[in-house]
């Protein structure tokens, strides 16, 4: 065994966390949606964040390759940025404005993206936003279908989407 330590450490690290982003992405969640902060849900959280990956690791056969860099902070910034904006923004439409008055639209989005978990995400991140629904993906994954309650200019919508939300995740998933 000539194998240096860290190699053989990597290793079991590796099986023993199969996917740690996840497993501090479950852990983090449950501590914000417990929203009380003590010992037993801290470690609850952290057992559950290290269990949930491990048990669920044969329904995932090819790990998402996933680029852990500033692109992806400035994702999670804009994306939380254009959710609190989207509530006020909403806020603004039910409290001011007539149903009549609403633009709604079904937008359908041309997809580039190629990974099924990059589609997820950006799915996922469109229905996080108050007053849009992504409702359907096309049988061939090259477009989503996507509700949107007030939208003035349905073109320059897709392009603020693929723009702002699709051109970062495919340097994410890259």
């Amino acid at each position: 065994m000539n194998t240096p330590p860290n190699t053989t450490e990597r290793s079991l690290l590796g099986r023993l966390f199969p996917h740690p982003v996840m497993s501090v992405l479950l852990a983090s969640v449950w501590l914000l949606l417990i929203n009380k902060l003590s010992m037993a849900n801290v470690v609850f959280a952290l057992v559950a964040g290290a269990i949930i990956p491990f048990v669920t690791r044969r329904f995932w056969p090819d790990r998402p390759r996933i680029r852990l860099n500033w692109t992806l902070v400035h994702y999670f910034g804009v994306v939380v940025w254009d959710i609190v904006i989207a509530n006020f923004q909403i806020a603004w439409l039910v409290l001011f404005r007539h149903n009549r008055d609403l633009r709604s639209h079904w937008l359908v989005i041309p997809l580039d993206l190629d990974d099924p978990e990059a589609v997820s995400m950006l799915a996922a991140t469109l229905c996080l936003a108050p007053g849009t629904v992504s409702s359907d993906l096309a049988a061939d994954r090259r477009a989503l279908l996507l509700h949107a309650i007030d939208v003035a200019d349905p073109a320059a919508e897709i392009a603020r989407i693929k723009s702002r939300y699709e051109a970062p995740l495919k340097r994410i998933f890259a």
